[in-house]
């Protein structure tokens, strides 16, 4: 099939929608592989896929290259699934956990979510629908500890031997090893449209933090909260033949003073076989903004994924690139993603994009 021009088109357009709104940077943890992370990203993305349910993990490590035996870790895993609701339109409900673990201080973030959403078709008649708007909602708690005994303060360095004392008072208030446990809420929206089985194109948007929990480690007298995060994405499918296409995507998150944005593409080619196999390749620029408004690349991301029927197995690198390249001799972060959808029935398939 020769690529879509309308659908190119369209896809160049809600990219500088995305690239043209005042951007803030992203605190909380995040995957580069964020198309394998969906339920991370947008709640909205809760049911949007073609079998009866899904099942996803991913993994990320990054930084070991400076802090040793001390990287900062992020683990996470998702399920999710879909019913049909009157002639086209589905409810979907799913579960997500991470856990994040950062420095010497073992700084640690655990949190779970439950997730529904609602998936309406746009137009079509029975199961020819291949547009959709769905709306999704995150109601979940969480967690933040420290281990205190990995710290030390100034007050603790013995300035006559030039070594620190662990034993001597921090000179710090009284803090806890851990906040109180909080609660969180998230929402987001999603259109989508299917114009063939290799062509697609997706615009979305969250907020997460809606309610700005509080985490502070010194009880009711800390006004420590989670700023509101803000995500806008945009992506598709252009095809260039029946066995290969292109996958581009923009992910930009922000919160608080900082923004990141994530944007580039993967080439998938496949057998076109009835057990389809397919791989896909491709880079991924990562763009920060800091306190100070400086914008800059700070690595790059290169990425593969296997497609195996039912199963998606992603792994990426990050390519240190800029101030990064020299103190970390160029190596960044390793993340891996599996995916599992299992087949659903007639009743219950639906056309989805590829992310």
């Amino acid at each position: 099939m020769k690529i879509n021009f309308t659908l190119f088109i369209t896809f160049l357009t809600l990219t500088f929608i995305v690239f043209s709104t005042e951007n803030a940077e992203a605190q909380d943890p995040q995957f580069r592989q964020f198309y394998a992370a969906p339920m991370h990203v947008n709640p909205a993305m809760t049911g949007v896929h073609s079998g009866k349910f899904r099942v996803g993990a991913n993994y990320r490590q990054q930084w070991n290259s400076v802090l040793g035996d001390n990287p900062f870790k992020t683990v996470a895993a998702s399920y999710d699934m879909k019913f049909g609701v009157g002639r086209d339109d589905f409810f979907a409900f799913g579960a997500s956990a991470l856990q994040d673990w950062a420095g010497e201080s073992n700084f640690k973030q655990v949190k779970g979510d439950l997730s529904v959403s609602y998936l309406k078709a746009l137009g079509g008649g029975y199961r020819s629908a291949d547009q959709f708007l769905v709306g999704g909602a995150q109601v979940g708690v969480g967690q933040n500890s420290i281990d205190v005994n990995g710290l030390w303060f100034s007050n603790q360095f013995n300035t006559t031997n030039e070594q620190i004392d662990f034993g001597a008072p921090t000179g710090e208030p009284g803090f806890s090893d851990a906040t109180d446990m909080y609660l969180n809420m998230n929402a987001g929206i999603m259109w989508y449209a299917v114009f063939d089985h290799n062509a697609s194109v997706y615009v979305g948007g969250a907020l997460h933090h809606i309610n700005g929990p509080k985490v502070s480690f010194i009880g009711n007298d800390g006004d420590e909260v989670i700023p509101t995060r803000w995500v806008g994405q945009v992506g598709g499918e252009v095809p260039f033949n029946d066995q290969l296409s292109i996958l581009p995507a923009v992910m930009v998150t922000g919160q608080g003073p900082s923004m990141l944005a994530i944007f580039g593409f993967n080439l998938r080619f496949t057998n076109r076989d009835w057990r389809e196999v397919a791989i896909r390749a491709g880079v991924w620029p990562n763009l920060v903004k800091d306190e100070i408004d400086n914008f800059s690349i700070p690595n790059y991301t290169v990425s593969t994924t296997l497609e195996m029927e039912r199963v998606q197995v992603g792994i990426s690198y990050d390519v240190n690139a800029n101030k990064l390249s020299d103190p970390t001799n160029g190596r960044g972060g390793v993340e891996l993603s599996v995916i599992y959808v299992h087949p659903g029935s007639r009743k219950e398939k639906v056309s989805c994009p590829k992310y």
